[in-house]
């Protein structure tokens, strides 16, 4: 999370926003460059290059889901942008690369684009949105988590790791066909949905710094926060379509504590994995086991009871349902494992995996 107040860069003619002159409404897509990763997948014709090699499925996956989503319709460079979008996560945190993220990798983008837009579609309906507003999730799912190792911070409560996955998303687009003034609506939904994921494991107290008064995702308050910098942003369509959008992508990424059981088991062990990972931790070590104990066990349930909201209408229509299905069984898995490993420590983080995978599994 970040410290000061951000200034929106909205562009004004007379009294309504100037379309074309300012595509954006944070600013941040100057504030951070390009990297080797981008260098070496520069378009998405080295994207499509490298996942035929690797992983050809997810090319017809995604031509797939943008055809459900928009059918009759060109999205040849919405299928660019989500192809170069999913291979550069492929390399940079996924199976192509060597810094491997066991949760925020290629994999990621398909859970979101195919089986939780997928549901979402089933239950609202296409006819529910328009194509546009289906493209820009599916856009959403490929570009939301493209940095994961950023370390520099930037104005207002938007993390680093989104606003520099905003700035790379914008230089996506631009590469495969969109047009900052003709698309604006698809950058600045971008840019609003990308940031709103921001997620704050804290629960924090009213601070003008985070204005995130519940802790979750920043989509919930992303909304108030702008009122706070500049009320204006409501009198552009764009910016009000982006904060709807946001909200909804913000469901779709935090989605698992309304999906199967045995999914919210299996994402909680990919995230404890890359948790250690990012704490250069082995499994296997035993400084590991207290680490993994307490993700496993308070951690769910804090993630689960204390930081999840639904921010938009259609998300808990569609995924609450199962989050209240869940509810006991993380309490029950949380008590569960806490309790077996009171009067015998485990070993190392491994062993409190395997006994939370069972645990889940005889649910």
């Amino acid at each position: 999370m970040s410290g000061s107040h951000g200034h929106l860069r909205i562009s004004y003619t007379g009294d309504k926003p100037s379309r074309c002159e300012h595509p954006v409404i944070l600013g941040y897509a100057t504030l951070y460059q390009a990297d080797a990763i981008e260098s070496a997948l520069p378009d998405a014709t080295a994207a499509r290059r490298l996942l035929a090699e690797y992983r050809p499925d997810i090319i017809a996956r995604l031509q797939v889901r943008i055809s459900s989503v928009a059918a009759n319709v060109d999205c040849s460079k919405h299928l660019d942008a989500a192809l170069l979008g999913t291979a550069r996560l492929g390399m940079r945190h996924g199976s192509f690369g060597t810094d491997f993220h066991h949760y925020h990798n290629e994999d990621h983008v398909l859970d979101l684009a195919e089986r939780r837009l997928g549901r979402m579609i089933e239950v609202c309906r296409l006819e529910a949105m328009p194509s546009d507003d289906w493209l820009a999730l599916v856009l959403f799912s490929a570009c939301h988590d493209l940095r994961q190792r950023e370390t520099k911070d930037c104005p207002g409560p938007t993390g680093g790791n989104e606003a520099s996955s905003v700035s790379e998303t914008f230089r996506i687009l631009d590469v495969c066909g969109f047009d900052r003034g003709a698309d604006r609506a698809m950058y600045v939904a971008m840019e609003l949905m990308i940031a709103g994921s921001t997620f704050d494991p804290r629960l924090s107290e009213a601070s003008p710094d985070t204005a995130n008064l519940t802790g979750g995702a920043l989509a919930r308050s992303l909304g108030l926060w702008l009122d706070g910098v500049n009320p204006a942003w409501r009198e552009d369509q764009d910016a009000r379509r982006g904060e709807r959008l946001g909200r909804m992508a913000a469901d779709i990424d935090t989605a698992n504590v309304g999906e199967d059981f045995h999914l919210l088991g299996r994402s909680a062990l990919q995230l404890a994995e890359e948790q250690l990972m990012r704490r250069q931790l082995k499994p296997e070590q035993p400084e590991a086991a207290a680490q993994a104990l307490n993700f496993l066990s308070y951690g769910q349930h804090h993630y689960f009871f204390d930081l999840h909201r639904f921010a938009s209408r259609e998300a808990e229509r569609v995924f609450g349902p199962q989050k209240l299905a869940n509810s006991e069984k993380v309490r029950t898995t949380s008590a569960a494992l806490t309790a077996h490993f009171e009067s015998s420590p485990a070993a190392n983080g491994r062993v409190v995996m395997d006994v939370f995978s069972l645990l889940c599994a005889g649910i």
